[in-house]
């Protein structure tokens, strides 16, 4: 099986910076996109931002600026730099990754626990 186990989250004052990791685990044959999900309390989960296996991102307009996001092919990780944060930032941040087992046709989604990151004012 495989396992998305992120990492890095906590509390941080309005204007300070977090990194977040997520590392891929398990018996997969190659991961497609992985990208970084949040929840804030009483909302929906949302695209915070997403990486290609050859580097293209995008981001939610919300963290244009201040997040990057980048990863690392040779060890199934994804990285979340987050600078410049803001109370609206607080939110469980999910790992996401499409990953192709062995012998499949089609990737599959797989998600992280989350991580928790509050934004003190």
């Amino acid at each position: 099986q495989v396992q998305l186990v992120e990492s890095g989250g906590g509390l941080v004052q309005a204007g300070g910076s977090l990194r977040l990791s997520c590392a891929a685990s398990g018996n997969i044959f190659s991961i497609n996109t992985m990208g970084w999900y949040r929840q804030a309390p009483g909302k929906q989960r949302e695209l915070v931002a997403i990486i290609s296996s050859g580097g293209s991102t995008n981001y939610a307009d919300s963290v244009k600026g201040r997040f990057t996001i980048s990863r690392d092919n040779a060890k199934n990780t994804v990285a979340l730099q987050m600078n410049s944060l803001k109370p609206e930032d607080t939110a469980v941040y999910y790992c996401n990754a499409d990953i192709m087992l062995p012998g499949s046709n089609y990737g599959m989604d797989w998600w992280g626990k989350g991580t928790l990151v509050t934004v003190s004012s």
